[in-house]
């Protein structure tokens, strides 16, 4: 997978007084009406600045944690430090373009409540295209959806590749093509079924994968290991069909700490070796807690984990929601290379799949 033709955001000079519709990610988790990861957010300051500087902006985004971002459109303003006017619906939407100029910044409210968005629907995207002379996709983390905001709304407008976009793809194709000798993948958390594929794809690109979570759970069950009651899917021979299991690249937990018959994280002679694996990487991929982490007394494994790859002196990169989470609660994301703001998405990539967010912008040979 390489970078071949992408359009890429055009220079300062070409978008004097444009209007710019600008596809952002602020699906971020929400407690008590407080916004308590803002990783993501801040990720997409640095488009927003550039574009402002000569351009008007309406952003578009998703949240799943609240219904409206009315709820959080303040703490927005203070993390992006800037004014911004929330668009409640599309007949707001067509009057305030019109009247839209140079650094001002629009927020249109939750995307995904128009049913059109999910449907990938063209006559939506042609009504959230009026009035704009230009978009830009700046968020990696949906970019595997085939919505209307990432796709057909491509059809409508000249449309390019914001700066976050550029920067995951570059990464992550980096990630995919460095030597295998020296790389490892870190593979844990649940959803095996978007996990099974990326261990396919890397099995022949990294030295060693260390698994964890409840895709150690599916794999260890499939080769007739007594998991007692931990969680596991159900159709383990057809999720991991494809697959051999029993490579010795595939590293595999063998001790656990197990609560009322669950496995709730690795152990730690599993811990050891998967450190010392650590310790002599080259390279470090990372998606998937080891256990529970949420709760202090399953938390070790990944913690553990999180200290070795900060503290290992090879190229580094993470992704998914509860990684970043663990390793943000240990204060450690600064000694990373390169974090994602992708979870389902930088799988999809690294399973080598196409993501319709790209596929319309060029990405592809």
């Amino acid at each position: 997978m390489v970078i071949t033709t992408m359009r890429i955001m055009p220079g300062i000079d070409q978008l004097n007084n444009k209007k710019v519709l600008l596809r952002c990610d602020f699906d971020v988790p929400v407690a008590d009406g407080k916004i308590i990861e803002k990783f993501r957010i801040e990720k997409q300051k640095p488009v927003i600045d550039f574009l402002l500087k000569q351009s008007a902006v309406v952003i578009v985004a998703h949240i799943k944690a609240v219904g409206s971002f009315k709820e959080i459109v303040a703490e927005l303003e203070g993390l992006l430090d800037r004014k911004i006017e929330l668009i409640n619906n599309l007949g707001e939407l067509g009057s305030r373009v019109s009247n839209l100029r140079q650094g001002e910044l629009c927020l249109l409210d939750n995307i995904r409540n128009w049913p059109g968005e999910e449907k990938n629907d063209e006559l939506f995207a042609k009504t959230l295209s009026t009035g704009f002379d230009l978009y830009i996709n700046n968020c990696f983390s949906t970019s595997h959806r085939k919505h209307t905001s990432l796709v057909a709304i491509t059809k409508f407008l000249p449309s390019y590749a914001g700066f976050l976009l550029e920067e995951e793809t570059a990464q992550l194709d980096k990630m995919i093509n460095l030597p295998k000798d020296g790389k490892i993948f870190i593979m844990g958390g649940a959803k095996t079924k978007t996990k099974v594929p990326v261990i396919k794809n890397f099995i022949d690109k990294a030295q060693n994968i260390l698994v964890g979570g409840v895709v150690a759970n599916d794999i260890l069950k499939e080769m007739g290991v007594d998991i007692g009651l931990s969680i596991a899917d159900r159709d383990t021979a057809g999720l991991l069909e494809g697959l051999d299991i029993r490579d010795n690249r595939l590293m595999m937990p063998f001790d656990f700490n197990i609560f009322e018959k669950k496995i709730f994280d690795i152990g730690p002679e599993t811990i050891k070796e998967y450190v010392n694996v650590i310790k002599g990487a080259r390279v470090v991929i990372w998606n998937g807690p080891m256990g529970l982490f949420e709760d202090r007394r399953f938390s070790s494994g990944t913690y553990a984990i999180a200290k070795a790859i900060a503290g290992s002196e090879g190229f580094k990169g993470i992704g998914g929601g509860d990684t970043i989470a663990a390793v943000d609660k240990l204060g450690l994301l600064d000694k990373f290379d390169f974090v994602s703001t992708g979870g389902g998405s930088m799988l999809a990539f690294l399973a080598g799949e196409k993501l319709p967010g790209l596929e319309v912008l060029n990405y592809y040979d």
